[in-house]
């Protein structure tokens, strides 16, 4: 029972310092509340006038600067609108001017068809006196013809046709002595410059070579030799004929034999095997089967091989490799004894030279003239001229029209279509006419003299004529009771004429015309 009032006591103690603490703390927040409220409410004070300042100023900053962009879209609109007044008026001006000119101008119309008006009356009237005079003139021409016809005899049909033959006498010998004149002025012109330029090319391209031939001959190292190419009944013959395909002649010539075939590379061939075996010694049926095959593959490289180098010289690019192979190939073809491809790039040398003095393509006439006889590659295999085969192989391998032209024209088969194609042919003349490059036959010159005199000795009025400088002029003798000097020029030029028509001839032919009268008499 002690107990319990000290427990009591001690409950009240705590009770007692609990509502002490309890009061402290109460009393330490109840100023500490205080204190912060104030302090919150000055703060707050304190930002709201910061606040309110910053908005008033903010306020005024966006007021000038709505003050400004007004300030400045007004002056802007001001600009715009002057801007547009002025042109307005400067439009108006304009409008006013162009009203005037109109007016101006309406009035002139007004005064020009005025004027029309005024002439159409005056020419109705002329009109009317012309018909007038014209009808006096056929009253008056009617009664002059009537004492005409009554003065000569002759009726107005009659005397028509006395006055145009005579016209026509008149005028043809006009003619004539008109056409003389224009073709001696442009003869002699076109005569001036040609040579210029020819010899300008000639100058300029010096070829190295006046004739080369195809060899056919081949040279034996002994008498021997010929045994053993026959071989045993022949059989050596035979076999050689039958793989290399031309024809092996063993004649009484005690150094050499010859080869027949009308393909001039087969005959190379041949003379390749030929030399190749003469040279190993074994001459043998299987051994020229193996010579020859041999031969003809390493034939095919060198076609090529010249071919390409012939354009490397000329400088010639973009060329089909068929055309190529054609073009090697012209290397072992001749004509009139002149090797084919050394021509072939002797006229694309001369073609270029006289088209640049021309100022022309000089490329595109390079290759014209190096291709022209592309033809003469096969023309041994195949039916056609070589203007023809050639033709078809530009065609086929897509040159150029100006260079298919040239093949087909250089000898006048079709119609030029461009300057280079006549230049080709010119400079083909000139290197098949050039001293020493070409062979010809007797026989060629005397059928040629005589196909120039026969024409000229058909043609009316001729009394004689003489082919002269190996068929390179045709002298006429006129008979001058038929011909007058004008018709004696109209002679050449009809004589020539027939010349290039019916004749093939390298270069040209000249034609002179001569007409002589001689009156004699005698003193006594």
């Amino acid at each position: 029972m002690t107990g319990s009032p000290a427990l009591l006591l001690v409950l009240t103690i705590s009770l007692v310092v609990a509502a002490v603490a309890f009061l402290l703390v109460w009393i330490i927040n109840n100023r500490l509340g205080k204190t912060s409220l104030i302090a919150a409410r000055t703060e707050a004070e304190r930002i709201t006038a910061a606040a309110a300042q910053a908005a008033e100023s903010e306020t005024r900053s966006t007021v000038l600067s709505a003050k400004e962009e007004w300030y400045r879209t007004k002056k802007q609109l001001e600009k715009e609108a002057r801007d547009k007044q002025r042109s307005l008026e400067t439009q108006q001006k304009q409008l006013e001017t162009t009203q005037a000119s109109i007016q101006e101008l309406s009035k002139e119309v007004k005064r020009k068809e005025q004027s029309l008006r005024d002439r159409e009356k005056n020419v109705g009237e002329q009109e009317r006196q012309v018909r007038d005079k014209h009808l006096k003139m056929d009253k008056t021409l009617e009664e002059v013809n009537e004492r005409l016809e009554q003065v000569s005899g002759l009726t107005e049909e009659e005397a028509k046709k006395v006055l145009l033959a005579n016209l026509r006498n008149e005028t043809r010998f006009e003619a004539a002595r008109m056409i003389k004149e224009i073709k001696d002025e442009a003869q002699r012109n076109a005569d001036m410059e040609a040579q210029k330029i020819i010899s300008l090319a000639i100058e300029r391209q010096a070829a190295d070579y006046s004739n080369e031939k195809t060899v056919t001959a081949v040279a034996l190292p002994s008498e021997k030799m010929k045994g053993r190419l026959i071989g045993h009944e022949g059989k050596n013959i035979k076999a050689f004929e039958k793989f290399v395909g031309v024809q092996l002649i063993v004649d009484d010539s005690p150094d050499s034999v010859i080869l027949s075939g009308f393909n001039p590379i087969k005959r190379e061939i041949a003379r390749m095997c030929l030399e190749k075996m003469m040279k190993e010694g074994n001459i043998t049926p299987q051994r020229i089967e193996d010579v020859s095959n041999e031969m003809k593959r390493k034939m095919v490289r060198n076609i090529q091989q010249i071919g390409e180098e012939a354009l490397r010289e000329m400088k010639i690019e973009g060329v089909h490799p068929e055309i190529v192979r054609l073009l090697g190939r012209l290397k072992y073809r001749t004509s009139y004894g002149q090797n084919v491809l050394e021509h072939s790039k002797e006229v694309g040398r001369l073609t270029e030279l006289m088209a640049l003095e021309l100022r022309l393509d000089g490329r595109m006439a390079r290759r014209a003239g190096l291709l022209h006889d592309i033809g003469k590659a096969i023309d041994y295999e195949r039916e056609g001229t070589h203007p023809e085969i050639g033709l078809e192989v530009a065609k086929k391998y897509n040159e150029p029209l100006i260079v298919q032209n040239a093949i087909a024209s250089h000898h006048e088969d079709v119609e030029v279509i461009s300057p280079i194609s006549v230049l080709v042919s010119a400079a083909d003349a000139i290197s098949g006419a050039r001293p020493g490059a070409r062979r010809r036959q007797t026989v060629d010159y005397v059928k040629r003299i005589e196909k120039l005199e026969s024409l000229a000795d058909s043609m009316e009025g001729v009394e004689q004529s003489f082919a002269i400088q190996a068929g390179r002029e045709i002298r006429v003798i006129a008979k001058h009771e038929k011909l007058d000097d004008a018709q004696s020029a109209m002679l050449a030029s009809t004589l020539a004429q027939r010349i290039q028509a019916e004749m093939e001839y390298p270069g040209k032919i000249k034609v002179t015309v001569i007409r002589e009268m001689r009156s004699v008499d005698y003193a006594r």
